[in-house]
């Protein structure tokens, strides 16, 4: 699968909010998240797809609700890609609040192999 189908499928896939099959299909084993920094909830470096998986159920089971959710069309390089993410959300216990991230993708050999998130 070339990189511009594989942003294109990630973005379809985020846009309906379906993380977990995302990465299932899309990411590699050997995958790396990395986060803007450490939180109390989410290490800065998960490495691996079935820590991304954990992960991504953590961070659904803080959502209280989801008011609204957008994803920019990606920008696509040769083995890269890179998209905005646009959440309203209330988390549990923290209340409502807006988030908005650059999310840059690397792909080796039709998956990605690293997501990185910048505020």
């Amino acid at each position: 699968m070339t990189t511009q189908a594989i942003a294109e499928k990630l973005v379809a896939h985020c846009r309906k909010a379906a993380w977990e099959s995302a990465q299932r299909e899309l990411y590699a084993d050997q995958a790396v998240s990395l986060e803007p920094y450490a939180t109390p909830a989410f290490a800065q470096e998960t490495k691996g797809l079935a820590a991304i998986l954990e992960k991504g159920k953590k961070f659904e089971a803080m959502v209280e609700t989801m008011h609204a959710l957008s994803v920019s069309d990606p920008l696509v390089a040769n083995s890269s890609f890179a998209c905005t993410m646009s959440m309203d959300v209330t988390m549990k216990g923290a209340g409502r609040m807006q988030m908005t991230e650059l999310c840059v993708y690397e792909v080796k050999e039709g998956k990605i192999v690293s997501e990185r998130f910048f505020t």
